[in-house]
């Protein structure tokens, strides 16, 4: 559960939906607040039982270095509608919560924020699972991928059992109700051990709320269950990096390390943060991503 440390948005952030073929998806939308926005745009991708909010600490200095930068809320996930909720267009097909279908979702925000030209793609956590999908679609340029605090194929250890947990819980009764009895009974106390802001831990409240159960279930499920498309996505030819938290505690540190190398990526690794760098070390990690990605468009400019 990534926890922000604040919810005010910085100056030229705004909360915007963006219209996609099936319906709306619900994004932070970054701009500097002086300049234009000449440098290749970047779209940002939250892990399991997270939010765009999660990368509110991030958005204005990524936007301040001359770039457009936005956050999504995955279908399902706190302001974003999920499947079950919406209406298609005739002859359009609406997403499910599984992990092509939500790479599908990505490569459709990147499509419409790239205008058709190269985006910056960032997936956290499962985000990274969701982005390296949106990557092997090939439906909208790439100007480079950053899998953060992620890992090549199925989640292990506690946070395994965290998520085997979650399902067991919902899959007899996937309703807001359930989520409701599941905050009061166990998620409550999770959250004000990780902030003693009241509005944080209500913002905690009302993002599990305003979940789909049925998403949480299936996200779950693909976290257990993911394929390694490690040696796929090492034929996409972008650059990638692999970035973590030197106390991620997610996938193990060797199994990131080992799929930067299958990938040929640049590996990064923030001090003193865990599994949510974006959260723990904003100013380090956003300096390590412009750095990255002002790199890669010099690169591609010679």
């Amino acid at each position: 559960m990534s926890t922000p440390e604040f919810l005010d948005l910085p100056p030229g952030v705004r909360r915007t939906d963006l219209r996609l073929s099936y319906g709306p998806v619900a994004a932070l939308r970054a701009m500097p607040t002086s300049g234009g926005t000449e440098l290749d745009p970047a779209v940002l991708v939250h892990g399991f039982t997270g939010s765009k909010e999660d990368f509110i600490a991030l958005l204005q200095s990524l936007a301040q270095a001359g770039r457009e930068v936005v956050a999504i809320d995955l279908p399902g996930t706190f302001r974003s509608p999920g499947p079950e909720t919406l209406t298609p267009p005739p002859g359009v097909e609406l997403p499910d919560y599984r992990l092509s279908s939500l790479g599908g979702v990505v490569a459709e925000v990147m499509d419409q924020v790239g205008d058709g030209g190269p985006v910056h793609l960032v997936g956290h956590s499962f985000g990274g699972l969701v982005s390296r999908e949106a990557a092997l679609a090939d439906q909208s340029p790439l100007a480079s991928l950053t899998l953060m605090c992620s890992g090549p194929g199925p989640l292990s250890g506690p946070g395994a059992d965290r998520a085997r947990n979650l399902i067991a819980a919902l899959s007899m009764d996937p309703t807001a109700e359930r989520l409701r009895e599941l905050w009061d009974e166990r998620f409550e106390i999770e959250a004000r051990s990780r902030s003693v802001k009241p509005q944080v831990v209500d913002f905690l409240r009302e993002r599990l709320l305003n979940t789909s159960a049925l998403a949480l279930i299936r996200m779950a499920e693909d976290l257990l269950g993911a394929t390694d498309r490690v040696d796929e996505l090492a034929g996409v030819d972008v650059p990638k990096l692999v970035l973590y938290g030197e106390n991620d505690d997610a996938w193990p540190l060797a199994e990131q390390d080992g799929m930067a190398e299958r990938l040929n990526a640049k590996r990064l690794v923030i001090p003193g943060a865990g599994h949510s760098p974006n959260v723990e070390a904003p100013e380090t990690t956003s300096s390590a991503l412009t750095s990255f990605w002002n790199e890669t468009e010099s690169v591609g400019r010679r």
